[in-house]
């Protein structure tokens, strides 16, 4: 309504004559009135203050008085009636510069920053020269819409024409403006450019560097200002707060919380959020809610801070308590308060805990927000209650992007690839457009479904879309190309992102060898070298080493091996376990050793002993796998399954069955850790060897985990190595009886048959493996060129 008043108001002007004569009456009287009423807080004025005052005028013919208007003009845009204010600006017969500027920036403030800017337009074209505060408004509503990035910048210009430039209310907009757009460094210049800055425009360029991430740039601004005596305020903490935990400096916080309670800021409730959210951050859980304890006027945003800090250490049961507390407290949740209760049940899939969220979420009447409608999706699918969320989804009256890239996700999520495309079809036959965050959500049903068509129609939506250069969209297709094995197509991908970051080569190399495209691994790591001018992490390190390993590459290891030393990531415990692994299994045990020795010398970690552990029982080095678990006992490491899976693989090469049965044993009674199936693997497969094969199909059908063929397979070579027909064909069906395309099981239970004297039985299992159309898989060696 007020865009279609402004419309008309700007074709056809004014619709009064401009000669109305002011009456010979006072004009200060209702004008003092109006700016009395428009001071004082709403509740304390009635609604009717304003049309009485306005009626009155009109009454007293003071119409044509533009003092008396103006203060009506800003009556109404301070109580937010916008369209009585156009009205009025409508009704005035002469306008002069304060008429204009009242109208920007009530408009600004009341949340119209669009119509204010063509107000703003419309002023100039009149032939009024911008003030100060027209032109801080007009940059204010310029930063707030990404579209009038342009206009800022002209504006700019404009500044710089009436030589506003360098007034410090003008240039601490400016500056907001271009850092609201990612221009920081244009933001500094403004700064430096400002003539008296005084502690607002300070404050201005701190705002700035926080919402670019610039956390020591605000540090080092607070520092200086505090060095020049500039008395800093509730907004020079906030500012400061937030830019000691984007960079994790705990102590330049801890000593802002120093000048917090020295200057008596205590009291005021947005300083201590910001304090309680960098405690939390900095992983102080205790000290942020004791801070949280210590806020004398907490409102609702001190809670929202609580209850996010709870949420990311997934304590359901405590946020549930402060919930609670909130409600008790007389403190009503909001949007962000639902929000974050759904998405830590999903997180710690308590279906129970988030539907009466949901409920609750419902009788406050937030259940079709947007933000809470988003989060109950993301709740429900966690929870397992897909058909929830969609019919959730379905009877939704306000969707969003978001919406729709979260209920592709809970499709992802439970491998309903084509439920995930449908949607994402529907998405695009709505007119809605896809954002970077749609593209991964749908991709990611189809890591393990290879649908090649599939990934080649998002691509092409990527293309049309404009995200192939968006490293967020194009590492989550190379990796959907790189699980349907399209190496090709993904090179393609590689090569339209453009430059890449570290993270997203990282990523991509992990992808790769993830589904066993070693070679591939390391030629996309020799592209990385080329294209990329950082230096490679420990994590992509440790990826190609680890794709050295499983090809044998010892030459590949080798050369990895010196870059490792000249990056300084050789004492990395990551990538020095990827090394020892990758020379155990390229068979140079004594590299191995070596390269242990030099990291264990530096730091005792589990991990780095469990892989030399599993190195030497693989080598048949059980002695020194045995020396070593003592070793690790010595030191009080605390194992984990993975080192007594490599010490009980020792005692059964070695056949020392009682002392495997004992390690296994004291997992639990003496290390509190139940074992897993690697372990009772490992376990069966020691008492295969040695011929106890009754005790271990007992331990078979005992454990808490349903037999899988990998622990038949290993009764049925303790069977074939002791010759026990009757078991060695019960484990053969079993494993045929899960995995009927297993080569192995019908040579084992034909050899069995052939062993035993029963020629026919073998040939039927001969048979039977070439109407199943199962053939045998060849085995071949490789030899590094």
């Amino acid at each position: 309504m007020v865009a279609g008043r402004l419309a008309v108001w700007r074709r056809h002007g004014s619709t009064l004559a401009s000669c109305i004569p002011v009456p010979s009456r006072d004009p200060f009287a209702i004008a003092h009135a109006l700016s009395a009423a428009a001071s004082s807080p709403a509740t304390a004025t009635p609604p009717s203050t304003g049309s009485q005052l306005h009626a009155r005028s009109v009454k007293l013919g003071m119409i044509g008085d533009t003092f008396t208007m103006n203060h009506l003009l800003i009556f109404y845009s301070r109580r937010g009636h916008v369209a009585s204010a156009l009205d009025v600006l409508d009704e005035m017969p002469s306008r002069n510069l304060v008429s204009w500027t009242a109208m920007v920036s009530g408009f600004m403030r009341n949340g119209e920053p669009e119509l204010g800017l063509q107000l703003f337009v419309s002023m100039i074209r009149d032939g009024f020269c911008p003030n100060e505060f027209a032109l801080a408004s007009a940059l204010g509503g310029c930063h707030s819409m990404v579209a009038y990035a342009k206009l800022g910048i002209s504006l700019h210009g404009v500044a710089v024409r009436v030589g506003l430039d360098a007034n410090p209310f003008v240039g601490s907009s400016l500056l907001l403006m271009y850092a609201k757009h990612g221009h920081i460094a244009a933001a500094e210049r403004v700064f430096e450019d400002i003539a008296c800055k005084d502690l607002a425009c300070g404050n201005a360029m701190l705002d700035g560097y926080v919402s670019n991430g610039c956390g020591y740039d605000t540090m080092r601004t607070v520092v200086l200002m505090h060095q020049r005596r500039i008395a800093a305020d509730v907004f020079t903490y906030i500012s400061a707060v937030k830019a000691s935990s984007i960079k994790g400096e705990l102590n330049f916080g801890r000593q802002l919380h120093g000048l917090v309670i020295h200057n008596m800021f205590e009291s005021d409730t947005s300083v201590m959020n910001a304090l309680v959210d960098m405690y939390f951050k900095a992983g102080l859980k205790e000290t942020a809610i004791a801070v949280f304890g210590n806020i004398q006027r907490k409102d609702t945003v001190s809670w929202n801070t609580l209850l996010s800090g709870l949420a990311n250490d997934e304590d359901d049961k405590e946020a549930a308590g402060c919930f609670v507390d909130m409600s008790r407290c007389g403190c009503k949740p909001n949007q962000v308060t639902f929000s974050v209760m759904l998405r830590l049940s999903g997180a710690t899939e308590n279906a129970s805990l988030g539907l009466q969220i949901f409920g609750l979420a419902y009788c406050h009447g937030y259940s079709e927000n947007v933000l809470v409608a988003n989060a109950a999706i993301n709740m429900m699918s966690r929870c397992g209650l897909l058909n929830c969320a969609n019919g959730f989804f379905c009877n939704l009256g306000v969707r969003n992007v978001a919406t729709w890239n979260e209920m592709i996700a809970a499709y992802s999520l439970h491998s309903c690839s084509e439920d995930a495309m449908r949607l994402f079809r529907s998405l695009v036959c709505f007119g809605a457009s896809p954002d970077e965050f749609t593209y991964p959500a749908v991709l990611s049903a189809f890591q393990q479904n290879h649908g090649t068509k599939n990934h080649e129609q998002i691509h092409a939506s990527v293309l049309k879309h404009g995200f192939a250069s968006r490293q967020f969209v194009s590492t989550s297709l190379i990796k959907a190309k790189a699980a349907s094995g399209s190496v090709q197509s993904s090179l393609k991908v590689i090569e339209d992102a453009g430059e890449m970051d570290l993270v997203s080569w990282g990523v991509i190399i992990s992808a790769f060898l993830k589904h066993g495209l070693n070679d591939d691994v390391i030629s996309l790591f020799n592209m990385f070298r080329c294209d990329c001018a950082e230096k490679p992490d420990e994590f992509i390190l440790a990826t190609i080493l680890n794709a050295c390993a499983n090809s044998a590459l010892i030459k590949q290891c080798r050369c990895i091996h010196s870059l490792v030393v000249r990056t300084g990531h050789s004492r990395h415990f990551c990538v020095a376990s990827a090394l020892v692994d990758a020379y155990a299994k390229c068979g140079d045990i004594t590299a191995a050793e070596s390269a242990f020795t030099d990291v264990s010398s530096v730091t005792d970690d589990t991990i780095l002993y469990n892989t030399m552990l599993t190195a030497y029982a693989n080598h048949g080095l059980i002695h020194e796998a045995v020396n070593l678990y003592q070793e690790m006992m010595q030191l009080q490491l605390a194992p984990t399954p993975a080192t007594f899976v490599a010490v009980i693989l020792a005692c059964s090469h070695l056949g020392l069955v009682e002392q495997g049965k004992l390690l296994f044993s004291s997992m639990l009674s003496a290390h509190g850790m139940h074992p897993t199936r690697a372990n009772y693997a490992c376990l069966v497969d020691l008492l295969a060897r040695k011929g106890l094969l009754k005790e271990a199909k007992g331990v078979i059908e005992a454990m808490p985990f349903q037999p899988w063929p990998a622990v038949w397979r290993s009764l049925m070579n303790g069977c074939r190595i002791h010759g026990h027909k009757e078991l060695s064909v019960l484990a053969a069906n079993q494993i045929l009886s899960m995995a009927p395309g297993s080569d192995g099981a019908y040579v084992s239970l034909s050899n069995a048959y052939a062993e035993d004297g029963d020629w026919q039985s073998a040939q039927d299992s001969r048979r039977m493996m070439a109407e199943n159309q199962v053939h045998k898989v060849q085995g071949y060696s490789s030899v590094e060129i």
